[in-house]
């Protein structure tokens, strides 16, 4: 267990490494707002990602066993603290980022502006953060009484799921006394836009994963329309819970997409070994894994994320 103090606030980090790991990068995993800290990548992609690269997983501010200061939360102010904590564990390193939901967004805004830090994104129906986000966030996490209560078991049911009683009850309270004791919400809308010239200088590869049922799935399209170098997988079923909807199989895509990433960085590892790797995702394979989403019903299942790209940096594809 280890924290660093940024600036008055102690963060709550951990650093996972392998025996031999790969110079000259580390995987950093971004969890989500509000009802979320950093065991939701402990336990899903983290330890295996451990195997082949150093990772670093943290909470942020307010969340898990970070300090929660009762104010601070701009968005600056967690890029600040990511700056701070990748200067203290890894101040060589190039960086791969893992986001899920707020973190997706917090990693899109880090290779904004540490373009020379990042290597490669993989976002995991990431926000945006534009006036739509705000406006949702503002409302949703602002509810009282029955209808707080209903929407916490619509967004969170499947995390909430993994959880005890005794552990759902307490990641319910420090929500509560996260949005309600601080300046979170404030000092977020607060925070400028993100505009499309913003993610249009945003030069790393990424690779962008929704649900096919996910309420945010228009971002698929704006980064998609946006983002020079940018990968689009839809997960046909999932809602914006695809973490825990599809943990194996998003497992083993993030795990292959961070391979592909670090091979471009530092290759040290032949072609021939990447099926050895995961064979399970070789291109040949993709079909036989999914027959039922053959290129050519694409369209029929999301026709607003067809297979044509648009433009020539866009690849698409559905699970």
């Amino acid at each position: 267990m280890s924290f660093l103090s940024v600036d008055g606030v102690q963060l709550h980090y951990q650093v996972l490494a392998p025996v031999n790991p790969r110079p000259g990068v580390m995987l950093v995993f971004l969890h989500g707002l509000v009802m979320d800290n950093l065991s939701s990548w402990f336990f899903t992609v983290a330890n295996q990602a451990a195997q082949e690269a150093r990772v670093l997983l943290y909470d942020l501010r307010g969340h898990g066993m970070s300090d929660r200061p009762r104010q601070g939360y701009g968005l600056a102010q967690h890029l600040t603290d990511l700056q701070k904590l990748l200067d203290h564990v890894a101040p060589d390193d190039q960086v791969i980022l893992i986001g899920n939901s707020f973190g997706g967004l917090l990693a899109l805004n880090f290779a904004r502006y540490f373009p020379e830090r990042t290597a490669g994104l993989v976002l995991i129906d990431a926000q945006i953060n534009d006036q739509v986000w705000r406006d949702d966030m503002m409302n949703s996490l602002r509810l009282e009484g029955e209808a707080r209560q209903e929407k916490i078991a619509a967004n969170f049911q499947n995390w909430l799921g993994r959880h005890s009683e005794r552990k759902s009850n307490r990641l319910a309270r420090n929500a509560y006394e996260l949005v309600h004791e601080t300046t979170l919400l404030d000092d977020l809308y607060a925070s400028p836009y993100t505009h499309d010239t913003d993610l249009e200088k945003i030069t790393a590869p990424v690779l962008a994963v929704y649900g096919g049922n996910s309420d945010i799935i228009g971002n698929a399209e704006c980064l998609a329309r946006h983002l020079p170098s940018c990968r689009i997988q839809i997960f046909a079923g999932c809602t914006h819970s695809v973490l825990w909807e599809q943990t194996e199989t998003l497992r083993d895509v993030i795990l292959a997409t961070v391979q592909e990433q670090m091979q471009q960085l530092h290759p040290r590892l032949e072609p021939d070994q990447t099926q050895q790797l995961h064979p399970q995702l070789a291109a040949d394979q993709t079909q036989q894994l999914h027959p039922q989403l053959a290129a050519d019903q694409t369209h029929h299942l999301h026709p607003q994320l067809a297979p044509e790209p648009l433009n020539g940096n866009v690849e698409r594809q559905v699970f």
